[in-house]
């Protein structure tokens, strides 16, 4: 006979990024840290932000929760350290929120940065009162249960992206972004090349260029065909 599932497993011990690398994203468009993944990274743009506060940066603390059930949720906020963003796997599920006012209260309690699911939430005005900014497929009043089983800290899938805890998370009106712990070094430098590259081609608009010359070399190539 197979046991049952534990109420909760729990992956305490993970690589945090540092203060340093987590600065390195702050004030960072989403899009921008993309092109420095090699145009890859964002989750699903069906997970959009539903609050009135709509950016963050800060350190993934995971969890996964089973349909209709916020058990392990509950239990990421309340093992939370001040900068981290709850990223709550529901594998899509969205007949019950995940989450609420309440419990997004004693996260921004505890210094969380934002909250993050694939699923709905809930007590929207009581959300923006917190002032915590919320990311989820939508809203809807309907409240879940607190039985398990669940899993904090463990790698899940949300979004179509793989999020480990210590990943760092930067969401923003455009989408969610996941920079991989092991990438942070790597990707932080490739941001620096992007921004230096942005800056000169929007100081080139504000100029009143008209064209980047990326249609015209193609032009010039001879693979153009032509058709009356």
């Amino acid at each position: 006979m197979i046991e049952d599932a534990p109420l909760l497993t729990i992956k305490k011990k993970f690589e945090r990024p540092t203060k340093r690398q987590i600065a390195s994203f702050h004030n960072a468009q989403t899009g921008h840290i993309v092109d420095a993944m090699g145009g890859l990274g964002a989750m699903d743009g069906k997970i959009k932000c539903v609050t009135d506060n709509s950016s963050i940066c800060g350190v993934a603390l995971t969890c996964q929760c089973g349909p209709a059930d916020n058990l392990a949720a509950i239990a990421a906020i309340e093992m939370s350290m001040p900068g981290d963003i709850i990223i709550a796997s529901t594998d899509n599920f969205e007949s019950t929120a995940v989450m609420g006012d309440i419990m997004l209260g004693i996260a921004k309690n505890r210094g969380v940065k934002g909250f993050v699911t694939d699923g709905f939430v809930r007590d929207l005005v009581g959300i923006n009162k917190v002032g915590i900014p919320c990311f989820s497929k939508g809203v809807i009043p309907n409240s879940p249960a607190k039985n398990g089983p669940g899993k904090v800290g463990t790698s899940i899938v949300i979004g179509g992206i793989h999020v480990n805890s210590g990943d760092i998370i930067v969401a923003d009106l455009d989408g969610i972004v996941v920079v991989p712990n092991l990438s942070i070094a790597e990707v932080a430098l490739n941001l620096k090349k992007v921004l230096r590259v942005e800056k000169e081609t929007e100081d080139k608009v504000k100029l009143g260029i008209k064209e980047l010359g990326l249609i015209k070399t193609i032009f010039d190539s001879g693979k153009i065909k032509e058709i009356d």
